[in-house]
Parts: structure tokens; C-alpha cells; sequence
């Protein structure tokens, strides 16, 4: 089956529909404030499915499904880290940043440590949130690719381009407030393509539990204890941990949507939440996997993949009614469109622009600038996703291990200046390159899982700042230390 009119519609008419809500928006963008934090004015209920939608991609719609149809469920030990290191951010990070105001989480390192902790810190966020979320809009291009033939890299501009627009127009206000449109939109979506499956697999739910039990499929605990292995208990738990106090707790991204909340007990409810939808989220989507590998017992493949993230994207066009397919098509853009560009410009203009170019600039120079890096970095995100089309590995793998490579360093100065009262700038400083070298030496030479690479980032750098300021302490006359 190949796509029809109706299919193109439904997709045309979501894209189109959802730039035009977004950018509705414009017309309450009079300040950076609003432009930035939506004016710290978005409930609690709202935050919640604001992060669930911001940390659920393309990735996780096509990834997730293929990683349980080529193995089993023990990606779920991940997820109990990410609901863990949620309650752990809400106690540690959330009160700090509900005290005073605060445009970016790396603000909260220039009060405490001085400038070249945070640029550092807005650094490597900039060039990892680049890198990660172009990986992200490539997996979106090529579902859209696969079933509608046209080429990655158009599909890749016409995503892009529609993603700049609204969030141009609609600044943070437009981001949010779509993606709680867009986390029903891709959730019903799921569920359709749950439903279809279990029409189309004779025997239905029965089968899907005796061919998915006969080959582990659900099998969640791997207590193996290796480094190699992405998601053992240990891996995840631990792992998952460390990437969600990076990601939710310090990374720019998702913690402007914490920002933009009431209040610091309405972003660690909506936060908190945040993890129980995410892993009922994680476990419909591992299902599907299981469920597409039933089907396809019965059903020969139409064609050979070339990876298997093109797994359910070729069901879609193969299996589903006309209607249905754009249906599903359209959900998967609406898990991609998710945008950090807002979070982006944030910190170029905030941490940057605004302290080292022109710190007399007023709010109308402010938001034209503002704008300007918007539409920046959305053209770098494009290019990063057009290049993308000749990585080897899993989306999912790739983009969560873009994510993890030097975060740990930016996790291990948060936690420096939250937990030790005690540690300096130039030991903080010190520490955030050890963990910088020691990652690189990680991911060049080693066979270690990308779901430990935070952590050990992490925890290099709280290491060497200790031993720095310890070293330190020792140089100085007994009388003047502390």
C-alpha cells in the first residue's frame, strides 16, 4: 500500500494546523520574559505533559518498538532511573532556581562559582542539544522518507522550517502549550497502532503472549554486572539516575519548562508526575515492539530493512488503512516537534550575548535578537539532521549518547555548587575538563555503555574538584585555612 490523498491531508493539515496554534503566541511575546518563561505562568498539569512530550521524540516512537522487536523490555530499567533522578532533582535543583530570576539553569552557576563554569556549562549544551535534536529531527525525516518516498533531506526542511516558524512567532509559549496538544496526539496515535496490531495478529493478545514469552521477549531485569551492556539493572538504574538530574535537573532545554511554572512546588509536582506517565509511556511503546515481532512471525516482511528503525514506519504504509497511516505519520511528527531552538537562543542570548556584547541593550533589541538565534539554530539543527543520514547506529543509541558524552561534567559542577559549599571556581573548572577527558578517552577507546557516561562524567569531575581544592588547601599556611 502507498500513501493516498487522505494520508497527505491528515499530515499536511496536522503540520499546518500546528504552526498556526503555535504561533497564536506571538501576540503575548512583549518581553524576553514572556518570550523565554512564558511569564512563569503555566500550571502544574501542564508541566507535567509538557516534559513528557519534550523528552519523547521520534526516537522514542520508532526506536523504542525496534528495540523490543530485535531484543526484549530491559530498556525499562532506564526508565526507573528516570523516575528516580526526577524526585532527586525536584529535593536538589528546583528550590535553587525558584530563588530570584533566573532566564537559564546555568545562571545559577554564575552566582555560585563565577563566568567560566557556566560558559563552559552553556557550551557544551549548546553544542550537545544541537547535535542530539538534529539526530532527533533526521529519525522524524526518515519516517516521513520511508513512507512517503520523498528524500531525507526535504523531509528534513519542511520539518524544520514549519518547527522554526512557530517558535519564532509563539517563543517558549507556543513550545509548551503545543506539546501538550501534541502528547495526545501522538499517544492516540500509539494506541491506533496498538489496536490495529491486535486485529491483524490471529489469535490477538494470546499470541502476542505466548510468541513474545516463548522468545524472552518480556523479559525486564538483566542482573548482569558488566560495563558493556546498556541496560542491565545497574546500568540503568544508576545510569538513568545520572541522565535525568543532567537532563531535567541541569540541561536548559527541559529546564525551562520548569522555569516557566508557578512556582517551585508546581514544577516538582508537574516534574514528579512527569515519571509515572513516562513509564506507562515506555512500557505501551515496548509492547508495540513485541507486538510487531508477532505480527511479523505470521506476516513475511515487504521488504529488506536497512535498519531496524524503519521497523514500524514500514507497517504503517503496509498494514494500516488509508486515513489511519497519516494518522500515525502525523503523531510521529507531533513527538518530534518538540523544539529546543527557544532553549537554545535562551542561553546564547542570556549567558552570552546579553553579558558580553551588549549589556545596555533594552527589550526590543533583546527580542530581535532573540528571534535571530531561533532561527540560528534551527538552521544548524537542520544541517545536523541532513548530515545524519549516513550514521551507522540506532537513532535512539545515538542520540541519547550525544546527550550523555559531557553531560556529566555540566551534572558534576551542579552538584558542586549545590551539595559543596566549599568547592571554587577554578577546582570546579579544573574537574568539568578532567570529566571532559576522561569521557573522550571513554567513548574512543572503550567499550563501556553510554548509559554509565554521565555518571562517570559526574563523577570525575566532583573527584578532581575535591582532590584540586583539597591540594589547594594544602599549599596555603595552616592560619589561613578554613
Amino acid at each position: 500500500m502507498v500513501l493516498t490523498w487522505i494520508d497527505y491531508l491528515v499530515i499536511g493539515g496536522y503540520l499546518l494546523a500546528i504552526t498556526v496554534f503555535g504561533s497564536q503566541f506571538a501576540r503575548f511575546q512583549k518581553t524576553t520574559r514572556d518570550y523565554f518563561l512564558t511569564g512563569r505562568s503555566v500550571p502544574w498539569w501542564a508541566i507535567c505533559f509538557t516534559i513528557v512530550a519534550t523528552e519523547t521524540s521520534t526516537l522514542t516512537f520508532i526506536g523504542v518498538p525496534a528495540m523490543a522487536y530485535a531484543g526484549n523490555m530491559t530498556f525499562l530499567q532506564l526508565v526507573f532511573g528516570y523516575v528516580i533522578g526526577r524526585v532527586l532533582v525536584s529535593l536538589l535543583f528546583i528550590p535553587a532556581y525558584f530563588r530570584g530570576e533566573l532566564f537559564t539553569s546555568y545562571e545559577l552557576l554564575q552566582r555560585r562559582f563565577g563566568p567560566r563554569v557556566k560558559n563552559l556549562s552553556a557550551f557544551i549544551f549548546l553544542v550537545t542539544r544541537a547535535l542530539a535534536d538534529g539526530i532527533r529531527l533526521f529519525a522524524t525525516a526518515l519516517v516521513i522518507s520511508v513512507v512517503t518516498h520523498v528524500p531525507v533531506t526535504w523531509a528534513v526542511i519542511v520539518l524544520g522550517t514549519a518547527m522554526i516558524i512557530y517558535t519564532v512567532r509563539g517563543g517558549a509559549s507556543a513550545v509548551i502549550w503545543t506539546d501538550v496538544v501534541q502528547l495526545f496526539v501522538y499517544i492516540a496515535g500509539a494506541l491506533v497502532v496498538f489496536v490495529s496490531l491486535l486485529a491483524l495478529i490471529p489469535g490477538g493478545w494470546h499470541e502476542v503472549l505466548h510468541t513474545g514469552s516463548a522468545a524472552g521477549k518480556f523479559r525486564v531485569f538483566d542482573l548482569r554486572v558488566t560495563l558493556s551492556q546498556p541496560y542491565t539493572l545497574w546500568a540503568g538504574v544508576i545510569g538513568g539516575i545520572a541522565l535525568t538530574l543532567s537532563t531535567h535537573g541541569t540541561d536548559q532545554f527541559l529546564v525551562q519548562r520548569l522555569l516557566a511554572a508557578r512556582s517551585a512546588r508546581e514544577a516538582s509536582r508537574g516534574l514528579v508526575l512527569s515519571g509515572v506517565v513516562v513509564l506507562l509511556q515506555f512500557v505501551l511503546f515496548l509492547v508495540i515492539g513485541i507486538m510487531l515481532f508477532t505480527y511479523y512471525q505470521q506476516v513475511p516482511l515487504p521488504r529488506t530493512l536497512a535498519r531496524n528503525d524503519e521497523l514500524l514506519p514500514t507497517f504503517i504504509v503496509t498494514a494500516l488503512s488509508h486515513g489511519a497511516a497519516g494518522f500515525i505519520v502525523a503523531a510521529i511528527v507531533a513527538a518530534a516537534l518538540s523544539p529546543s531552538i527557544n532553549a537554545m537562543a535562551a542561553t546564547t542570548v542570556n549567558d552570552f550575548y546579553a553579558k558580553y556584547f551588549r549589556r545596555d541593550a533594552d527589550e526590543q533589541r533583546l527580542m530581535r535578537v532573540s528571534r535571530t538565534w531561533t532561527i540560528i539554530w534551527g538552521v544548524v539543527q537542520i544541517a545536523v539532521a541532513v548530515g545524519a543520514q549516513w550514521m551507522q547506529r540506532s537513532v535512539l543509541d545515538a542520540g541519547l549518547a550525544v546527550l550523555s558524552y559531557a553531560s556529566g561534567s555540566v551534572l558534576g559542577a551542579f552538584l558542586l555548587g549545590t551539595l559543596a559549599p566549599a568547592a571554587t571556581e577554578a577546582a570546579t573548572f579544573a574537574g568539568m575538563l578532567a570529566g571532559l577527558a576522561v569521557m573522550t578517552l571513554v567513548w574512543a577507546r572503550t567499550t563501556i555503555a553510554f548509559t554509565w557516561y554521565v555518571f562517570i562524567g559526574a563523577a570525575t569531575t566532583v573527584a578532581v574538584a575535591w582532590l584540586a581544592h583539597a591540594k589547594t588547601r594544602l599549599s596555603q599556611p595552616a592560619h589561613d585555612r578554613v
